[in-house]
């Protein structure tokens, strides 16, 4: 059989990941901060691109080539940004000088140890990108190097300890409301008042995120910090407890009177007293002087006059660039190497290919989350208890665009609304069925529905699982028993039985 060549022209598709195209899609899931930095060295490297400071001429080469202040101030902020509160000089400091400076933290209402100035404003994130100047670009690996801080460590332990979107609201609220030292510098009720969430939730979540580790954080003053640190060492006891409770004797030096009140003898205050020394008066300085960056929103969302809601990018860390066409055809005139023509072509592609990549950045992440708003507008004006079910689908079909899409943008994304700062993925719930098949219920808002149909609840009227569930099916939320049980057990709730024991207890 005689072999013979022959030429044949085939049809394919085929799907090929340009580098471009991989750093645009992960410019998309960059936060902002880290979309400033990437930006800022391809301002070095590329001499066609400047900043857009606002100017209408400004493409043009009479134009200053210096970043927009706006963002230097930002970017130097964030560089700039403050220590973590110093730690004590040892344990053999003397006590008299942390317990004053309690009682003028008391008097300035405010945790010891934090200034009018150094409390944290909102949520905290140490997610800020990494770059290497040496290989001339944007070090995607270097982002996974970081130092572990506060936030992060405390963040990690939260994502374990909560099992549902409410109780996760309201503990990221609580986690973005500490300072350095580990207090929580917030007033619970004006936190309940902001999320909409009941106070007997808010104070549930504050006890199982004052089990945290390094002891003693989420605590709101020192005395509960240090008691905090002695309950996890199970050495609380009533003397102990009597103690804490009268640190300002303590701080005046009146030990025959405070061991009189702890009802033990000076040996016995001077054993304790060592006990006390050993504790850390400001836990969250085991993490050292970790640079901790605020989250700046992504998004910011007011309400209108007329009820509706406003939903706006944060245009003071929006960073946009211009390519300067007139320098490109200035330099390129002059140009005869064809090596510098390709260096200048490829500089000019690179500059609208960033430019363009920003800009469709801005305008994902604005359709995006004014989609969020239009289905969670139940949420921003009702509480964590409105919250709707709600998947990353339905707002790729709204939007039309592909779910993936919807994924990557929602990462690393935060919007400012009236309740405060949430991530994008907060807003995505598990969906429960309704009786009526047309209207869907948020597994968080029928979880905070069981809580309060049992906090209501009185010593003869003990509410069973099956009577939860008749209760739910009335008011059109289709529900099984055991998925009850379940969600009455995460919450940390006893059975009826139990529940039915302690009530009858207590009135007698």
């Amino acid at each position: 059989m005689a072999l013979s060549q022959r030429l044949e022209l085939r049809q394919g598709q085929s799907l090929v990941m340009t580098p471009q195209l991989q750093q645009a899609i992960k410019l998309l899931q960059m936060s902002n901060i880290e979309v400033q930095a990437f930006v800022e060295q391809e301002l070095e490297r590329n001499p066609l691109l400047e900043h857009d400071d606002g100017r209408s001429e400004n493409t043009s080469s009479d134009s200053d080539n210096t970043p927009d202040t706006s963002v230097q101030d930002l970017a130097s902020a964030l560089g700039d940004a403050g220590k973590a509160i110093e730690r004590l000089d040892s344990l053999g400091t003397d006590l008299t000088n942390v317990y004053a400076d309690e009682a003028r933290a008391d008097a300035d209402n405010r945790p010891p140890g934090v200034t009018a100035d150094s409390g944290w404003s909102g949520l905290r994130s140490s997610n800020t990108a990494n770059f290497s100047g040496d290989r001339g670009g944007f070090d995607f690996e270097a982002t996974l190097k970081k130092e572990m801080t506060l936030g992060d460590h405390l963040g990690e332990q939260l994502n374990l300890a909560f099992d549902n979107a409410a109780d996760r609201l309201i503990a990221r609220h609580l986690l973005g409301s500490i300072n350095e030292a580990g207090y929580l510098a917030a007033d619970l009720e004006q936190v309940c008042e902001q999320l909409g969430a009941a106070l007997g939730d808010t104070e549930r979540v504050l006890s199982v995120l004052q089990t945290f580790d390094p002891p003693g954080v989420f605590a709101r003053n020192l005395k509960e910090c240090l008691a905090l640190q002695l309950i996890e060492k199970d050495r609380y006891d009533p003397a102990m407890q009597a103690l804490i409770e009268n640190l300002e004797l303590l701080a005046k030096r009146e030990f025959k009177k405070l061991g009189k009140l702890c009802g033990v003898d000076m040996e016995d205050i001077a054993a304790m007293l060592e006990e006390v020394r050993d504790l850390n008066p400001k836990p969250g300085n085991v993490f050292g002087d970790v640079v901790v960056h605020p989250v700046i929103p992504d998004v910011t969302v007011r309400q209108a006059q007329d009820g509706n809601w406003i939903v706006e990018l944060n245009s003071e860390t929006l960073p946009r660039v211009l390519v300067n066409n007139q320098y490109f055809a200035t330099v390129a005139s002059g140009t005869k190497s064809t090596q510098d023509k390709v260096y200048l072509d490829n500089c000019l592609s690179n500059a609208t290919w960033l430019a363009k990549s920003l800009d469709q950045r801005a305008r994902t992440i604005l359709a995006v989350s004014r989609e969020i708003v239009r289905q969670q507008d139940a949420f921003l004006v009702h509480g964590v208890s409105a919250l709707k079910p709600l998947n990353l689908k339905t707002v790729a079909d709204a939007i039309d665009m592909h779910e993936s899409t919807v994924s990557r943008v929602t990462s690393n994304k935060y919007m400012a609304t009236p309740r405060g700062i949430f991530e994008l993925k907060y807003f995505f719930t598990t969906a429960i069925a309704s009786t009526d098949g047309e209207v869907s219920h948020s597994a968080e808002a029928v979880r905070h529905r069981i809580k309060t149909m049992i906090d209501d609840e009185a010593a003869d009227t003990v509410l069973s699982d099956d009577t939860i569930v008749e209760h739910l099916r009335r008011d059109g939320i289709e529900l099984a028993r055991r998925t009850v049980a379940k969600y009455r057990e995460s919450m940390g709730i006893a059975s009826s039985v139990q529940r039915r024991r302690e009530k009858r207890a207590i009135a007698s």
